[in-house]
């Protein structure tokens, strides 16, 4: 795990490449380079986080043998045994210089070309490739999204890297805010690919590739797929999985002990992340199964027992007996990150987990430099109830056609009854086409979201660009609505920079493309039935952990922030965020819109969470957003 950059055509190239750097130095501590092209057009740059082949024979940039390709890399490439032995078999060369996968990444893109490696590749990463002799710079990002990497133009200038800040301390950067998204940060509490909160600055969008030629203009890059979650999950729905549960059961252990046996190496210390979860604990069981000694199991516990679920954790770790460490935070531990979180993520990023997010990635870093984790389950294995209730309103709403449905919201909307926020919502529900739009529709069903920002464009994004009945099966399409927006741009943004800001490397079983892909041909009654989700997955957990060890309601991995935002210390920090005279002076947020969502809150008690995502968006105005449109 690593930080990578690159500038093209930008002056004082070693100069601005060290500031990147020096932004992402907590992405990678243990070392540095610089490699900058005979003319000075390109320089590229990396800050190493050492993983695997821990000797300067891993280091980066890294040139290939031929010298005509420079790789900067951010990630691991789990299955870079089996492309060296690929390698050595075909004879492409007598052998290696080191033993690290960025090595045998370089070499294969050499002797098989960039597509070809890169569909072979099972793992999490950010490339960045060289070609000296065609003079061309290449981009790729993994297939879920695990690892960032941001691009774009800087005083007409090509640039890129895996943190964004890295980008904003460039010399002259000036690049406004991008307005147009706020609409849907203020609906979502995060910003999705393409987009981020700087104009002509993009995130690469997971499983595609880059390609962008000299004199590197503006305008000249061009992006294409090598692998798509859309179709995948349609592959996968229209060739379902025949065998009986049990088999689907052992078809999935099968494939998630490869998956952890691959994740588990290393040449430093690893453990995985406990939150007493069905996920969590199903990576932890198996990743014992795996192991011959005992596996370190990380966890934070909450004071409030509303949010506390290590002691369940401790259980399920006495159970399979690894070695357990958990921490118990207080509520000025959990406050004081609140500080820290705007350059943490570079850009306005609001979903509250970040904070004991990052306290259990600084907890377990004191101890290992690579942590597993149980992320995904959910979205792979129809864990969450609103796939259910996605389900079961559409199975009402498509009884009336839609001419009928239509005016119908309309008629409701527009009436007394929206008062009442279950009128306004079965009022906007009414307008539904498609089960889609019933979960698009969900999270715009308070008005005042849509008015909080002062530029309104309706620009396209994931939510937006999936058609209806991409799979034939309603839970599996919210999935994959889930899987191509909610998990790449929140889940994995927040535990990739949550963990990376106290230098911690973290992976994520259950997303190897082969587990991905098999999940995606399970038929929906192997996830989910009386009102449980994740069935198959229980299926393997419960081989190595008693069902009734499990068998309890889910207490979520939250922070109570509107009980913190009534108490005077925060409520002091948030009012001054919020006020009107700061609001008109930046003029990107409407001050009477945010000043009636506040009061609802504090004279009313009427708490929305664009409260949080408007606190997050001034918290980076004050310390970042420096440029504004």
């Amino acid at each position: 795990m690593c930080g990578i950059a690159g500038l093209c055509n930008f002056k004082n190239p070693r100069e601005n490449m060290e500031r990147m750097k020096a932004r992402m130095a907590h992405r990678g501590p243990d070392g540095n380079g610089t490699w900058l092209s005979e003319d000075g057009v390109v320089c590229l740059g990396h800050q190493r986080l050492s993983i695997v082949d821990l000797s300067e024979t891993g280091a980066q940039p890294m040139l290939s043998r031929s010298g005509r390709y420079v790789c900067v890399f951010n990630g691991e490439i789990y299955n870079y045994r089996t492309l060296r032995d690929r390698f050595l078999r075909e004879k492409k060369a007598d052998g290696f210089r080191g033993t690290s996968d960025t090595e045998v990444l370089l070499e294969s893109f050499e002797a098989y070309g960039i597509e070809e490696t890169i569909r072979a590749c099972k793992g999490m990463f950010a490339i960045a490739l060289y070609d000296r002799r065609e003079r061309t710079i290449t981009l790729l990002r993994d297939r879920v999204g695990e690892k960032p990497l941001y691009y774009g133009f800087v005083n007409g200038s090509f640039v890129f890297a895996s943190d964004l800040g890295s980008i904003a301390v460039l010399e002259g950067f000036a690049n406004p805010i991008f307005t147009d998204v706020l609409d849907i940060y203020f609906t979502h509490g995060y910003i999705p690919a393409p987009y981020t909160i700087y104009q002509n600055i993009h995130k690469l969008t997971p499983g595609t590739i880059l390609t962008i030629r000299a004199p590197y203009a503006k305008g000249t890059q061009e992006i294409r797929p090598y692998w798509s979650m859309k179709e995948t999950a349609k592959y996968g729905q229209t060739h379902l999985f025949t065998g009986t549960r049990e088999e689907a059961a052992d078809e999935l252990e099968r494939l998630l002990r490869a998956s952890i046996r691959e994740q588990m190496v290393a040449d430093v210390p690893v453990g995985a992340f406990l939150s007493a979860g069905i996920d969590s604990s199903t990576v932890v069981s198996l990743m014992q199964a795996e192991s011959a000694q005992k596996v370190r199991s990380f966890t934070i516990g909450m004071e409030d027992p509303k949010y506390n679920e290590a002691v369940y954790a401790k259980e399920i770790a006495r159970h399979l007996g690894t070695e357990h460490t958990e921490l118990y935070i207080t509520e000025r531990d959990a406050k004081a990150v609140i500080p820290l979180l705007p350059e943490m993520f570079a850009e306005p990023f609001a979903d509250s987990s970040q904070i004991p997010t990052y306290l259990v990635s600084k907890m377990t870093r004191e101890h290992v430099t690579v942590s597993l984790s149980g992320d995904a389950g959910d979205e792979l294995f129809c864990g969450y109830t609103s796939y259910a209730s996605v389900e079961r309103i559409w199975n009402k709403l498509r009884r009336v056609p839609y001419a009928l449905r239509r005016p119908a919201s309309s008629l409701v909307l527009h009436s007394p009854l929206v008062r009442k926020d279950i009128f306004r919502i079965k009022g906007k529900l009414l307008s539904a086409r498609d089960p889609e739009d019933i979960y698009r529709l969900s999270y715009e069903t308070d008005p005042l979201t849509a008015q909080i920002a002062r530029v309104h464009s309706g620009i396209p994004y994931a939510y937006t660009q999936l058609g209806p009945d991409e799979t034939g099966e309603v839970n599996h399409d919210i999935m994959l609505m889930d899987l191509s927006m909610y998990h790449p741009d929140d889940i994995l943004v927040k535990v990739d920079r949550t963990a990376m800001a106290v230098s911690l490397e973290t992976r994520v079983p259950l997303l190897d493309k082969d587990v991905v892909e098999f999940a995606w041909t399970l038929p929906v009654d192997y996830l989910r039935g009386d009102g449980i989700g994740k069935l198959v997955l229980r299926d393997v957990l419960y081989r190595y952990v008693p069902r009734e060890m499990m068998e309890r309601p889910k207490k979520g991995f939250s922070i109570p922030v509107e009980k913190w935002l009534r108490e005077p210390e925060l409520r002091a920090w948030a009012q001054g965020l919020l006020a009107p005279d700061k609001l008109r002076a930046q003029g990107i947020l409407e001050p009477e819109v945010v000043r009636r969502i506040w009061d609802d809150f504090t004279e009313r008690g009427i708490w929305r969470i664009q409260i949080w995502f408007i606190l997050m968006f001034q918290a980076w105005m004050e310390t970042q957003g420096r440029r504004i449109a």
